[in-house]
């Protein structure tokens, strides 16, 4: 790997504990730009590295514009603000002259509310596994517990058994950038746990998955992508007429906690959103709910 690059994806790993799953993307990111830069620009590279302080604002803007016509306006922008990080990065370490990505601007990005469930449609999708065995006591385990406390796929997995605590009803997170908060646990998610336990207990766990919460038939930890594809597989049994992924289920919970009146700080708090603008798209959803909260408090609505 380029040198610069992989410094700083060290620096992100060990600093700043992002995630394999971020890593992954930011390394995939700067090495297609280390790719073109080579083959359209070899003149500011030589046989082992780019030369970036020499590296101008045309080449990285030529980058940009052939990556437009395949890239969607999110997957751009998450390449400029690659580009960005990494070239701040090495500004600090005092290897740029300047920092040339100040002068990239990002793309519009076209405003989507979050999809989500109504009530009756997630109340039928968690009680959808009903029978008494090792699958359907987990996978209720996990629908309950997305549900009742908007977990992301990556926090579910990696959940520990002593990171729930019935007793108290609330779960320990470790979230984006390695940050732990509290999330309450509802009494249906908490039941849905206790049923779920004994059978896991009866499993012969693999080594060095113990104390993973949530496992396969095979003793292991059980991979995302199974988890997607048994809610789908819910989903289709039931009849309900869209794709449901694990991610719309964290929007249900933060929607219908915003229709049950809750403050936006505490949904923030939640889902581990380190800035409240994330959280605020959950308003748009809810305009009438907040129009009926404002007649009934406003002095002068």
């Amino acid at each position: 790997m380029e040198p610069e690059v992989e410094e700083f994806l060290k620096f992100l790993k060990n600093e700043k504990n992002y995630s394999a799953h971020t890593l992954k993307g930011y390394g995939g990111d700067l090495g297609e730009v280390v790719s073109f830069l080579r083959k359209n620009f070899p003149r500011h590279s030589t046989a082992d590295r780019i030369k970036w302080n020499e590296v101008p604002i045309f080449a990285l803007r030529s980058y940009l514009s052939q990556a437009h016509g395949r890239l969607g306006p999110a997957s751009l922008g998450r390449r400029i603000a690659s580009l960005r990080s990494f070239f701040a990065f090495m500004s600090r370490r005092g290897l740029l002259d300047k920092n040339v990505t100040l002068d990239l601007s990002s793309p519009k990005q076209a405003k989507t509310l979050p999809k989500f469930l109504q009530v009756e449609e997630v109340f039928r999708l968690v009680e959808a596994p009903t029978q008494d065995d090792f699958d359907s006591r987990r996978d209720r385990a996990i629908l309950e517990l997305f549900y009742s406390s908007g977990l992301r796929l990556g926090e579910l997995v990696l959940l520990r058994v002593e990171d729930v605590d019935l007793g108290e009803a609330v779960v320990r997170v470790k979230g984006k950038g390695q940050k732990e908060r509290l999330v309450p646990v509802g009494a249906p998610a908490c039941e849905a746990i206790r049923q779920y336990l004994p059978h896991r207990a009866a499993l012969k766990i693999q080594e060095g998955f113990e104390r993973r919460l949530f496992l396969g038939k095979q003793g292991r930890a059980i991979h995302p992508s199974v988890i997607a594809k048994r809610l789908q597989g819910y989903v289709s049994r039931l009849g309900l007429p869209r794709h449901v992924t694990p991610h719309m289920l964290r929007h249900t919970f933060a929607t219908h906690l915003m229709n049950g009146g809750a403050d936006l700080r505490g949904i923030q708090e939640l889902l581990g959103h380190s800035s409240l603008s994330t959280t605020q798209k959950y308003t748009h959803i809810n305009l009438d709910k907040l129009i009926q909260v404002y007649d009934k408090s406003h002095p002068k609505a």
